[in-house]
């Protein structure tokens, strides 16, 4: 984890997190004794998603403390923001996310009122994955909203590995129209082997690293950049 907060130390911007954020249960020792000395020298400029691990806690309500307003409305575990040009979504995998959901309805109306060229989504459990807890379908009917509403990329943990996906629909067809899902749960815990090649996959890395997006008003770039500044996956897309 000091690895990982070290690179950030070096890269300006707003910090996603995906989820599980503090060992092993998300308690307010485990953030205190965890996160803090880490990552946490950049709380200011973090805005988080919870994990799993964050609700081994009642209710992630240690999180929610820590986090304060930058990680929404407590309690619910999903919000929205804007950064430059684009529409950041950060949502709840821990909570019910399908068709008829708070959540679901939530975001549902949240796209509808900002036509944003460019869309971003970040949430813990993958809907595709190569790694050894497979695909969580948890997300996807919130996929199918996001594609409709022409989003882009989404940044995804659960998974301790990097993966990076062609942009896929729900079904995970590669489609131009689809979202281009980046698993990076690399921030520092124990990582995970690859058990398989998922379709639509196109790169996986088992090491500790973070993920730099440059986020443009009409296409991204991306790197993902590992212990010691080496880059080992880059690449760009359009938006919108």
């Amino acid at each position: 984890a000091e690895g990982t907060a070290a690179l950030l130390d070096g890269i300006g911007g707003t910090v996603f997190t995906s989820g599980d954020n503090a060992y092993p249960q998300g308690s307010a020792a485990d953030f205190r004794n965890c996160y803090d000395p880490t990552w946490g020298r950049h709380k200011a400029r973090t805005r988080p998603a919870p994990g799993n691990h964050d609700y081994e806690a009642p209710g992630a309500a240690p999180y929610f403390a820590y986090f304060g307003p930058n990680a929404g409305p407590s309690g619910l575990g999903y919000y929205s923001f804007e950064l430059g040009p684009w529409h950041v979504v950060s949502l709840n995998s821990n909570v019910p996310a399908g068709q008829g959901s708070p959540q679901y309805q939530w975001l549902a109306a949240d796209l509808a009122e900002r036509d944003a060229r460019c869309v971003a989504a970040i949430w813990h459990h993958p809907l595709f994955s190569s790694a050894q807890n497979g695909p969580s379908p948890v997300m996807r009917d919130v996929w199918r909203l996001l594609q409709a509403a022409r989003a882009d990329i989404a940044v995804v943990g659960h998974e301790h590995a990097y993966e990076r996906f062609a942009p896929l629909d729900d079904g995970g067809r590669p489609t131009t129209s689809g979202i281009r899902q980046f698993i990076v749960g690399t921030g520092g815990a124990p990582l995970y082997p690859f058990i398989t090649v998922a379709p639509g996959s196109e790169v996986r890395i088992s090491t500790w690293g973070v993920l730099k997006l440059t986020l443009n008003p009409d296409a991204y770039a991306w790197e993902f950049i590992v212990l010691g500044g080496s880059v080992r996956d880059s690449g760009s897309g359009s938006c919108g």
